[in-house]
């Protein structure tokens, strides 16, 4: 959040119109950043923004209608598809294929992986340079949470489901999820989904292990406010404005 004592530069001759800032980051024309900001709809450092107000883009935390408004062109925000067999680094010393070999010179910044995947599981992965937001989605205070599809060792008894959000005892502490469903059954295997706050290594492997069921394949398929969708593996897209918004919302900012 922002801090108390910070205040919105009106007269730096470093700083940058408001409204230039705000139409620059996709917000709308300069006359529609203008509008918002007297009708008392922007604020910035916390502040009710006021016409001719300057900002840094750099340092300024922009809000329009309550949603965060990233300004900083510095700042990258990508969705990846991990394929399996990849491992959740930027570089590996040890020459396996690692997140940076499906950049190539796309992406100018350095960027770093928020979270992991473990080398035999797939799906979502969000690479940033925005290391704030990186820390708060990765902490388990904030409470961010994950959606995973598991293909497991069938058949699932109906109150697996029930068992789950109960609580399941692991070696280093209880687990529990958000919500689980069974999503389609063949044979011996099936293919559930469920959504979890937890971050700890491996933990849905270990947890549907523990009751029974153990993992075949793991596909991570959101991330907070972010779905994988129809993004095909080993290919990386940037964030929109609103899912980036979106993002420091689900942190509490």
């Amino acid at each position: 959040m922002p801090r108390d004592d910070r205040t919105i530069r009106t007269d730096a001759p470093e700083g940058e119109r408001l409204q230039k800032v705000m139409a620059a980051a996709g917000v709308g024309s300069r006359r529609a950043c203008e509008d918002l900001i007297f009708r008392r709809r922007v604020t910035v450092d916390g502040r009710v923004a006021k016409l001719g107000d300057k900002v840094d883009p750099a340092t300024a935390v922009i809000h329009v209608d309550g949603e965060r408004l990233v300004v900083d062109t510095r700042l990258v925000y990508l969705a990846m598809n991990k394929p399996r067999g990849v491992v959740s680094t930027m570089a590996d010393e040890k020459g396996r294929t690692a997140l940076a070999d499906f950049l190539g010179n796309r992406v100018e910044q350095r960027v770093y992986h928020v979270g992991r995947l473990d080398a035999d599981s797939e799906g979502l992965l969000l690479l940033t340079n925005d290391g704030t937001l990186a820390h708060r989605l990765m902490h388990p205070s904030y409470g961010v949470s994950k959606t995973y599809l598991c293909e497991v060792a069938g058949p699932i008894p109906r109150n697996l489901g029930k068992r789950l959000m109960a609580g399941v005892e692991l070696e280093d502490g209880p687990v529990t999820v958000e919500s689980f469903k069974v999503v389609d059954t063949l044979g011996k295997t099936a293919q559930v989904e469920l959504t979890l706050h937890e971050g700890r290594k491996h933990i849905v492997r270990r947890l549907l292990a523990e009751v029974g069921h153990p993992v075949a394949r793991l596909v991570r398929t959101s991330i907070g406010p972010i779905r994988l969708g129809d993004l095909r593996a080993g290919r990386t897209r940037r964030l929109t404005n609103a899912e980036v918004a979106a993002l420091f919302k689900a942190v509490g900012d």
